[in-house]
């Protein structure tokens, strides 16, 4: 299968520290990439490398399946929002665009307006500097910026870091509106995992420099599965009358509560047995378990952004 983006063993020593190793990453051409992991876990460095903006220690990686001086020519076909949008703060939204745009030698009429209104900026009151707008507005017109020259690969750093709920919606829908309407591959990074579940059709997981797995949104839903989960007064008796029941495997959590990945059409069957033995049932019901469950107990630890 031929990749839009793909590395091997992409590698960034700083000092004696390696920000990311031997990373492998396959993104194929329409989807949204998320690549999860914790502040400092390497998405950064890794999205630096790809855009052009840091050069690999080791390692390579190939764009639209060009590498070497063939890829280097493929740069102009990605665009990056990375960390901070570069934004003149005294000009309007208009005139951000239209600064690029003379940079990169685009000059079709209604080209500035057309990205506005994709991004949803074209009612923006034209003698408002952009270092008033709020996050979310400077979010948009980042990736505006990103948009110029109209590439087939767009790179986001945490573009919905710190909106408000209703932000983070517009732009969820506003990366879909990209991927399906327009065909561009995005790759993004995110901390809010129940939005990025949304949204991404693959994830890659980094967690201290290194890749730990990679998987479609289908693979996902076939790995988290649906749980059965029962909280009694009597744990002891009750894994013994779920064994007796050909129910093994049982997960004691943290919190008390049971965890089984069989027994979920046995609902009624389980109830009866455990009040039928006098036990206490206090709650029992099915879960899916979420991107972010996945996450923790693929890295073994708590979650930090």
């Amino acid at each position: 299968m031929e990749y839009i983006l793909e590395t091997r063993n992409l590698t960034k020593v700083y000092g004696q520290k390696e920000a990311a190793k031997d990373v492998n990453l396959h993104i194929q051409q329409g989807q949204i990439y998320g690549l999860i992991g914790r502040n400092g876990a390497g998405k950064t460095t890794i999205m630096r490398m790809i855009s052009g903006l840091s050069r690999p220690t080791r390692g390579s990686y190939s764009l639209f399946g060009k590498t070497g001086m063939a890829m280097q020519k493929q740069l102009k076909n990605v665009g990056v929002l990375i960390e901070h949008p570069g934004l003149y703060p005294r000009l309007s939204a208009y005139e951000n665009v239209k600064i690029k745009c003379i940079g990169m030698g685009i000059k079709p009429k209604g080209y500035v307006e057309d990205l506005l209104k994709t991004v949803g900026l074209e009612n923006t009151d034209a003698k408002k500097g952009a270092g008033s707008y709020s996050l979310g507005m400077r979010q948009r017109l980042g990736i505006a910026l990103a948009l110029v020259g109209d590439p087939k690969l767009i790179v986001l750093d945490e573009p919905i870091n710190g909106l408000d709920p209703q932000g983070i919606v517009e732009v969820r829908e506003m990366l879909s509106k990209l991927r399906d309407e327009r065909g561009i591959t995005i790759m993004i990074s995110s901390h809010i995992l129940d939005e990025l579940a949304k949204v991404a059709d693959a994830y890659g997981i980094i967690h201290e420099g290194t890749l730990l797995d990679e998987f479609s949104a289908e693979e996902l839903h076939e790995r988290c599965g649906k749980s059965l989960i029962l909280r009694t007064d009597n744990t002891p008796e009750t894994l013994q009358i779920l064994e007796n029941m050909g129910i093994r495997g049982v997960i004691h959590e943290p919190d008390g509560s049971l965890r089984a990945g069989r027994g979920m059409d046995q609902c009624k069957e389980i109830s009866r047995a455990i009040v039928g033995a006098g036990i206490g049932l206090e709650e029992i019901y099915l879960r899916t378990m979420t991107l972010e469950e996945y996450y923790l107990g693929m890295t073994g630890g708590e979650h930090n952004g």
